[in-house]
C-alpha cells in the first residue's frame, strides 16, 4: 500500500488470486444458509453493533481514508458519519415486510414472498472506500445473504480491512463476509464464481459495461451504479456568493474523484461572468497539500496516472480553445483548483468524466436551452439548480437524470434515500433506503398453500 500524497509504504496487504475467489466463494454459500435462518433480531443486532463499532473506532479510521485514500479530514469524517448511519438504518432491514399476500382463483393462500439472493459479489472503488462498499454489503447481510467483497487495492484497508474487522468483532458468523482484495483478474472471478447471484458494482462506465455484460450471460443480476458528469445550473437571479460556494463544494470536495462531482457549470448569461469570477477566486484560495500533515482544503489524487490523465484533459481543452481563469497546474502529488472558461460543448473537458477538481463554465440563455446541455451527456447520476424554486421545479421535470437537487450542490448521499443513475450512470436506483435494499439482494419466491391435496384431472 502506497500513500498517496508521500508515495510512502503504508503496509503490506495480501491479494486474493482466482482461486481464493472459488474457494471463497463455496465456502459463503455453505455458511450463507445458516445465516439466512439466523432470527431477524440477531441479524439486527449484528448491524447495530457495527455501528457502534464504526463510532468509537471513528478517529482511526478516519486516519486510514487520510493516508490511504488522500481524504482531506472533513471528507474522512463525512466518510465515516455515513457509514455508521449505513449499518444503523440497514439493522432495520430484518424486520421489515418481506412479501406481500395475493388474490387468488383458487381456494388457496397466495403470497409472494421475499428470499435472500444467496451470495452477493461487492466490488468497491478507491474514492470513498469504506461507504460505496459498504452500502451493499451491509444491507445484503442483513437480509441474510453472504458477501464476497473486493476492494480496490489502493485502498484495501479503508475500503476492506476495516470492514472486515469491524464485523467480524460485531459478531458476524465466520464464513458470511469474505474480503478477497486483487485486480481485475480477482474482479472477474467474484463475477463468474457460481455461486454468486448478484453482483454490486461501483466504479467506472467502461467497467460497468463490462461487468454488466458478463453478467448478463452468465444470467445474473448487475447492480451497476457507475460514472457521471454532473450538471449544476445557476439560474437569472441566483445569489452568485452563494452558488460559487456551492459550485466551488461541489467541483473540489476529494478533489473532484466522486461520480457526483459538479463537472459541469451552466451559468445564466446575466450572471457568468461574476460567477466565473467569484468560483475562480474560491478555487485560487483553497491550498493543495498533504492532509495527514497539512490543514488543506485538496489533498492528493490516487495515483500518478489519474493526475496525468486530468491535466491531459486540461491541457487538451486550452489547446481547443478554453481559457484557464484559476489553477491548470499539477501541485505535487495534488492538482490546484481550476476553472475552466470559454468552452464549447464537445471540448474533452466539458464531456468527459474528469475525475479531477476541474470546474468548466458555460453560459445559457433560456430554461429550454438549459435543459438541452444538461441531457446534451451520455451520463444522468446527478443535477444540482440553483435559484428560484419555481424556475427549478419546472426545469427538473424536463431533466433525465437520477438525482436532482433544487438549491443544492451535487454531491449528497444519505443511507435511507435511494441512490443511481441513468444512461452511462448505470441502472438506476439499487442503493438506499429499504425499497432498493429489498429489491437489489433478495428474490421474489410466489409460494400457494391449500388446506388439502388439490383435486387434479389426470
Amino acid at each position: 500500500m502506497t500513500e498517496p500524497a508521500t508515495g510512502d509504504r503504508l503496509g503490506t496487504v495480501g491479494a486474493a488470486t482466482a482461486e481464493d475467489v472459488d474457494r471463497a466463494a463455496a465456502r459463503a454459500a455453505e455458511a450463507q444458509r445458516a445465516w439466512a435462518a439466523t432470527s431477524p433480531q440477531r441479524r439486527a443486532a449484528v448491524l447495530r453493533r457495527a455501528g457502534e463499532l464504526f463510532t468509537e473506532h471513528a478517529a482511526e479510521i478516519e486516519d486510514w481514508l487520510v493516508r490511504e485514500a488522500g481524504s482531506v479530514r472533513s471528507k474522512a469524517g463525512f466518510e465515516t458519519g455515513l457509514a455508521i448511519g449505513e449499518c444503523f438504518e440497514c439493522a432495520a432491514l430484518p424486520a421489515h415486510p418481506q412479501g406481500e399476500v395475493l388474490t387468488s382463483e383458487d381456494a388457496r393462500w397466495s403470497l409472494a414472498r421475499r428470499r435472500p439472493a444467496g451470495v452477493v459479489g461487492v466490488i468497491a472503488p478507491f474514492n470513498f472506500p469504506l461507504v460505496l462498499g459498504l452500502r451493499s454489503v451491509a444491507p445484503a447481510l442483513a437480509l441474510g445473504n453472504a458477501v464476497l467483497l473486493k476492494p480496490d487495492p489502493r485502498t484495501a484497508v479503508s475500503g476492506g480491512v476495516v470492514v472486515a474487522r469491524i464485523f467480524e468483532e460485531a459478531g458476524l458468523p465466520a464464513g458470511v463476509l469474505h474480503l478477497l482484495p486483487g485486480d481485475g483478474a480477482v474482479g472477474r472471478a467474484v463475477v463468474e464464481a457460481p455461486e454468486v447471484r448478484v453482483v454490486s458494482f461501483t466504479g467506472s462506465t467502461p467497467v460497468g459495461r463490462a461487468i454488466g455484460e458478463r453478467a448478463g450471460r452468465l444470467l445474473k443480476r448487475a447492480h451497476l451504479e457507475l460514472g457521471g458528469n454532473n450538471a449544476l445550473v445557476v439560474l437569472p437571479g441566483a445569489d452568485v456568493a452563494r452558488a460559487a460556494s456551492a459550485g466551488a463544494f461541489g467541483s473540489y470536495l476529494h478533489q473532484g474523484q466522486i461520480c457526483m462531482t459538479t463537472g459541469r457549470h451552466l451559468v445564466h448569461e446575466s450572471l457568468v461572468d461574476e460567477y466565473t469570477a467569484a468560483l475562480a477566486a474560491k478555487a485560487d484560495s483553497l491550498r493543495v497539500g498533504d492532509p495527514a500533515r497539512e490543514d488543506v482544503a485538496l489533498g492528493p489524487l490516487i495515483d500518478r496516472g489519474q493526475l496525468e490523465r486530468v491535466h491531459g484533459i486540461v491541457t487538451d481543452s486550452v489547446a481547443a480553445g478554453a481559457k484557464i481563469a484559476a489553477g491548470g497546474e499539477i501541485d505535487g502529488a495534488g492538482y490546484r483548483a481550476t476553472v475552466l472558461t470559454g468552452l464549447t460543448t464537445d471540448m474533452p473537458a466539458w464531456r468527459e468524466e474528469i475525475f479531477g477538481p476541474v470546474a468548466p463554465v458555460v453560459s445559457f440563455s433560456t430554461a429550454e436551452e438549459a435543459a438541452r446541455i444538461v441531457n446534451d451527456s451520455e451520463y444522468g447520476l446527478s443535477v444540482g439548480i440553483l435559484g428560484d424554486v419555481g424556475t427549478a421545479m419546472r426545469l427538473a421535470d424536463r431533466i433525465d437524470s437520477g438525482k436532482v437537487h433544487i438549491n443544492e450542490q451535487t454531491v449528497s448521499d444519505e443511507p435511507n434515500a435511494p441512490f443511481g443513475g441513468v444512461k452511462a450512470s448505470g441502472t438506476g436506483s439499487r442503493f438506499g433506503g429499504p425499497a432498493a435494499n429489498v429489491e437489489a439482494f433478495t428474490e421474489t419466491q410466489w409460494l400457494t398453500v391449500r388446506p388439502d391435496i388439490a383435486d387434479y384431472p389426470f
